[in-house]
């Protein structure tokens, strides 16, 4: 699913980037280009990252 539409940028980029140590909203603007536009995106992509390192850190437990 589309997160940011002005940067075509979905919750699987996201996600990755968050696997690739993206730990909050301005790593993901500098790897992804999020929220560079209107920001309207910027909370629901920090919640993806919130919920894919809390997943990480439940599987390294």
């Amino acid at each position: 699913m589309y997160i940011c539409l002005c940067q075509a940028v979905t919750d699987t980029d996201i996600r990755q980037a968050a696997d690739n140590g993206a730990t909050d909203i301005h790593q993901l603007i500098e790897a992804l280009g999020v929220g560079n536009n209107c920001g309207a995106c910027l909370e629901a992509a920090q919640s993806i990252v919130d919920a894919q390192l809390a997943g990480q850190l439940a599987y390294a437990a």
